[in-house]
């Protein structure tokens, strides 16, 4: 018979009990007991398309069960470097007004920084990563890895500035992203328009287009993205349309052609030692995807950041 003692840990029970958290952690309201907050921002009131990525972060949270504490291949042990917790999510009281959805998701988020604390997100569409940043950026403007099939530097679209196609762009125009520091990778598929990221070179953002990235591989884009973020604070920002849809087909926005899961993996692994200070996983669609497969994928790549920012954390004390 198991020692009662093994139990104590919940990330150590089966699986499928308990109330899900991300990663199994601890839920709590407490700030004062948290150094990296889990946090979930169920909203999708930014699509141009396909809603469903407002169901993200619920079903991140189911299939994150699945991960594990110690990270296999790194040996990190985020648990052991900093204390992670599930906070809750950023809900919007008024979900039908966009501009103030936006603002009710940075209000959480000043909260969460002002009390000293690193904030790891699952969206929701990629529009929410702007509130995000309005509100880890607005002492300095941080730099920011960006992986997506979408530059997200867009402009007014259907009569509005606030769309998860253009986030970036009102960021830099904000003045809360650095783009001398910023890397978008995998960035491909068909357009309307041929300049519609024309923002992001005019701007100075390092764009590596899936065709480039085919060419340079996994290590290349590792180079380019130090050379780029430099010892400056950095973001993380990982759609999941950045990788090819038949890793997760449950996405808003899908682009044939990406780049795979390991090699998701083997790009974030690369970004160790880079001063990071928050990062988030976007644009999980569950209703696109019965399988849930796309929702492990996301759960799996949030670890891989969690894990990232334990260790910069740590470094960091």
């Amino acid at each position: 018979m198991a020692d009662a003692d093994e139990f104590a840990d919940p990330k150590r029970r089966p699986r499928y009990t308990g109330i899900p958290t991300f990663m199994r952690t601890p839920y709590t309201e407490d700030l004062s007991a948290v150094d990296i907050a889990l946090i979930g921002v169920p909203f999708d009131g930014g699509v141009t398309n396909r809603p469903g990525a407002r169901h993200g972060p619920r079903e991140i949270r189911n299939q994150s069960s699945l991960m594990r504490s110690v990270h296999q291949a790194t040996g990190v042990a985020p648990y052991d470097l900093a204390r992670v917790a599930d906070i809750g999510d950023a809900w919007v009281q008024r979900p039908f007004s966009l501009a103030s959805s936006h603002q009710e998701i940075g209000d959480f988020f000043k909260h969460v920084h002002a009390a000293g604390i690193i904030p790891l997100s699952a969206g929701g569409d990629h529009s929410v990563t702007l509130p995000i940043l309005r509100a880890i950026g607005a002492e300095t403007p941080v730099g920011m890895v960006h992986f997506d099939a979408h530059c997200d530097t867009g402009d007014d679209y259907l009569g509005s500035k606030f769309h998860h196609g253009a986030p970036f762009r009102r960021a830099v125009e904000e003045g809360v992203l650095d783009p001398k520091r910023t890397i978008q990778i995998g960035i491909r598929g068909p357009l309307n328009d041929p300049d519609v990221w024309k923002f992001s070179h005019d701007s100075g953002m390092r764009v590596v287009a899936m065709e480039e990235l085919y060419e340079i591989g996994v290590k290349g884009a590792i180079a380019e993205a130090r050379r780029v973020a430099g010892d400056g604070p950095t973001y993380i920002s990982f759609d999941v349309d950045g990788l090819d849809p038949v890793y997760a087909p449950g996405t808003g926005t899908p682009e044939v052609g990406g780049f795979t899961s390991l090699e998701a993996q083997l790009m974030l692994r690369g970004l160790s030692g880079l001063n990071l200070i928050g990062g988030d996983v976007v644009e999980v669609a569950p209703p696109f995807d019965p399988s849930g497969n796309t929702a492990l994928v996301g759960a799996t790549m949030m670890f891989e950041i969690l894990c990232l920012l334990a260790e910069s954390f740590a470094s960091g004390e």
